[in-house]
């Protein structure tokens, strides 16, 4: 839940995303999706619940059914607003593909799975989100959960 400025308690939305903001989406991938009418994540979600739809999406775009996957847990990802589009690769590359995965992990352990991540691919510790916004990703996916 989130308070307004009005004092109101207002429910946690998921947020949408131009499908251009959605990471590893190349320019012909988005022109591939654009044409076929998905040009917000919302829509990708929407139109990829199932095995069968994303399998469809891939013939419909002539492409491995993995890349739809992949857009797909990302775009799931992207929905929880303290991610969106900045950290949903991270997560992915972490090992996290969906909000109820994220919902039930230990904040000090995906921290740490996280931060290996950084280290591996970019020798960086420093860019490692740090312990109180994975844990507002987690709270996060939690009330998204909930509904």
């Amino acid at each position: 839940m989130n308070a307004s400025k009005s004092g109101q308690v207002r429910p946690l939305k998921q947020t949408h995303w131009p499908i251009a903001q959605l990471p590893g989406v190349s320019s012909p991938d988005q022109n591939l999706l654009e044409s076929c009418g998905i040009t917000t994540t919302g829509e990708l979600l929407r139109r990829g619940k199932t095995s069968e739809q994303r399998q469809a999406i891939a013939r419909e775009l002539g492409i491995h059914v993995q890349y739809v996957n992949k857009w797909v847990a990302m775009a799931e990802l992207a929905s929880i607003p303290s991610v969106g589009c900045q950290y949903c690769g991270l997560l992915l590359h972490a090992g996290i593909a969906s909000i109820a995965q994220l919902a039930d992990l230990p904040i000090h352990r995906l921290h740490q799975q996280l931060l290996r991540v950084q280290v591996a691919n970019l020798q960086r510790r420093d860019l490692c989100p740090p312990v109180d916004e994975v844990t507002r990703w987690i709270q996060q996916a939690r009330t998204l959960i909930k509904g």
